[in-house]
């Protein structure tokens, strides 16, 4: 529905010619509608003081929030999708670098996501495997050194394999993390540093180990011990499978993926329109933008990253387990993923970083270029510029002196103001505690997105799963 029309107009056609036409526009905008230019953006000044017309306001345009709308909408619903950035996407987002798709966020798909991969046989959607490096930079007891991938890589999995002992018997079935709660309880109090440090490693060792690891988790002594475990074990407690979960992407980009479900909901989308307020009434929901706009529908999705929850009024106020845990952060607070354009006499190189070391983290190459190769970086490092080619080249020179930073891209999640974090890693005592609770309804509130999934939290497979609870609890009202 065009934003300067009114219900009841003679212009606005029927549903069902609604629903057909944004399908069309959808397919036929592809991916650059999707990354802000027209085709899907709603012009927002024209909108009334209060909008009816929905069964369903889905806040946020992330792969949950919109998994739940293309469900309500297969219910029989009428959604609205409010979507605070310029783009849908949330934490993932294709790009262009260097003449290639490249993803700002999230990426990867496996044969072992079961939301995502059924997904993705029934659009269609193609994979593509990145290509593998050839040659290894791991800590030394001086500075790095080089490893062919197949001495660096295995010695890496004999160093992380014992950190997950028995994972088997506390998580013996990972999409339900609370098989064996007796046994993950006493265990989510602990640490990922933690449980390394029991294994008295030597020095060098244990900087293999915190490099790897603590870059996922945003830093050992703040995640958790259970949820690299649980990604452990959703990987077939196999190292392999567990390395090469990073490894598969889709060939058209997960914007090609969102694309796909949105253009199957019959829901209508509202770009730049960060929500402030939430007020359940009871018999209704009414919520407002920063624009002052006021949408009224039955019940609402909130499908915004935790991190963001306390930056939203609710009326009546959320529980303490959602405070708690907005408050605490879920996804890392600082993450930022960096894509670099390299030219070096090594070729395509991955080189680890030591836990705590300014700058660049790992850095995992993807493919040769025409002039050197692609390659994409993660960091915590809250002093990084992911636009300042010159940083970003000095920290890339610690593993390899001769590497000239071409072109640089990155988007900084952290200071996101719609993401406040990247990926998700919970902290010690997040899974056992408030986890459960944030998934129940609140009033007519149902809350969606992979920080709060049970299976693949901090994956696409993640967000979808919640997107369909979500989904479910409103039709089940």
């Amino acid at each position: 529905m065009s934003p300067d029309t009114r219900p009841g107009d003679p212009a606005i056609p029927s549903a069902a010619d609604q629903g057909a036409r944004r399908r069309t526009v959808l397919r036929a905008a592809g991916l650059t509608a999707l990354l802000g230019a027209t085709g899907v953006t709603r012009a927002a000044a024209a909108e009334p003081a209060e909008a009816g017309g929905h069964d369903v306001i889905v806040i946020g345009a992330g792969f949950a929030g919109v998994t739940a709308a293309r469900e309500l909408s297969r219910g029989g619903l009428r959604p609205l999708v409010l979507e605070a950035q310029g783009r849908i996407g949330g934490r993932t987002y294709t790009a262009e670098f260097a003449g290639e798709k490249v993803e700002l966020g999230g990426a990867w798909f496996d044969e072992g996501h079961p939301h995502a991969w059924k997904e993705l046989q029934h659009y269609g959607l193609q994979r593509t495997v990145d290509q593998a490096p050839e040659v290894a930079f791991f800590p030394a007891e001086q500075g790095y050194r080089a490893y062919t991938p197949a001495e660096g890589f295995g010695r890496l999995a004999e160093l992380v394999t014992p950190v997950f002992d028995g994972s088997k018997e506390y998580f013996p079935r990972p999409l339900d993390p609370f098989a064996r709660e007796d046994l993950v309880r006493p265990l989510d109090r602990t640490t990922l540093i933690e449980r390394i440090d029991a294994l008295n490693l030597a020095p060098v060792d244990r900087a293999w180990v915190t490099g790897n690891l603590g870059g996922l988790s945003g830093g050992s002594a703040r995640g958790s011990l259970t949820q690299m475990a649980q990604w452990w074990a959703l990987s077939d407690w196999n190292y392999d499978k567990f390395s090469s979960a990073t490894s598969s992407r889709l060939v058209h980009g997960t914007a090609a993926f969102i694309e796909a479900m949105l253009a199957d909901a019959d829901a209508d989308l509202r770009l730049n329109s960060p929500v402030t307020r939430i007020e359940d009434h009871g018999s209704h929901v009414r919520v407002t933008t920063r624009r002052g706009t006021t949408y009224r529908a039955r019940a609402a999705v909130v499908a915004v990253p935790v991190n963001v929850w306390n930056r939203i009024t609710f009326a009546p106020g959320l529980p303490a387990e959602y405070r708690r845990l907005a408050e605490e952060t879920v996804a890392v607070p600082s993450a930022k993923k960096i894509w670099l354009h390299i030219r070096s006499d090594q070729g395509l190189f991955y080189a680890a970083g030591a836990e705590g070391v300014p700058g660049l983290g790992d850095v995992i190459p993807t493919q040769r270029l025409g002039d050197g190769h692609l390659a994409y970086a993660f960091s915590a490092d809250p002093a990084l510029d992911v636009t300042d080619r010159a940083q970003i080249q000095a920290s890339l020179r610690r593993w390899v002196p001769d590497a000239e930073v071409l072109a640089v891209r990155g988007h900084d999640w952290g200071n996101d103001p719609f993401a406040r974090g990247g990926w998700t890693y919970k902290r010690p005592g997040q899974l056992t505690g408030p986890l459960r609770a944030v998934q129940r309804p609140v009033g007519r509130l149902s809350f969606a997105g992979s920080d709060i999934a049970l299976g693949w939290s901090g994956w696409v497979d993640g967000a979808i799963e919640s997107g369909l609870r979500a989904a479910g609890q409103v039709l089940g009202r």
